[in-house]
């Protein structure tokens, strides 16, 4: 019986190595195949908003820092938009913002946005550091007419951890 169960913990490492070979070769083979490709997918990418606009042929002027936010928030000379999901919006957001979703924007759009004249300046923000629905609502409002609009990379939690004000549903 010793003998027997001596075997068969054998078979069961010999099957964990060999899956362990199987999986590290797969992983090796798929390194390599991608280092040969015209195309090559980076093994390292840089996903802050700076890079994501750059990948759009926008540059950074598009970006407003949280200081130039916080004096247009102070004059009332810019209009807040969050890009986030209206749930997220309800719980926590920067006072006065409106809420334009991204994933719902055709929807919500002319409701939203009927009282915001073309040339306001409007600032867009979501959170965290490398979320893109602020980018990608700062760049669909500009292809509704809206040409005055700047993104607040990580906007939320910039807002949050320097202490201004919030507002939550």
């Amino acid at each position: 019986m010793i003998q027997k169960n001596r075997a068969s913990g054998g078979k069961g490492f010999a099957a964990l190595w060999q899956g362990s070979a199987i999986v590290l070769l797969g992983a090796g083979l798929g390194l390599l195949v991608n280092q040969w490709r015209p195309d090559a997918l980076p093994l390292i990418a840089d996903w802050s908003l700076k890079s994501q606009l750059a990948a759009v042929g926008q540059d950074e002027s598009l970006l407003v820092s949280l200081e130039e936010a916080k004096a247009l928030f102070d004059t009332r000379a810019a209009v807040f938009v969050d890009a986030r999901a209206q749930e997220f919006h309800a719980l926590e957001h920067i006072a006065g913002a409106l809420n334009l979703p991204w994933e719902d924007f055709e929807a919500h759009f002319q409701q939203v946005m009927a009282d915001v004249p073309p040339d306001t300046l409007i600032i867009t923000y979501c959170d965290g550091e490398s979320c893109a629905l602020s980018k990608d609502l700062a760049l669909a409002l500009q292809g509704k007419g809206y040409p005055h609009v700047r993104v607040l990379p990580n906007g939320l939690s910039l807002w949050k951890d320097a202490g201004l004000p919030l507002e939550s549903r």
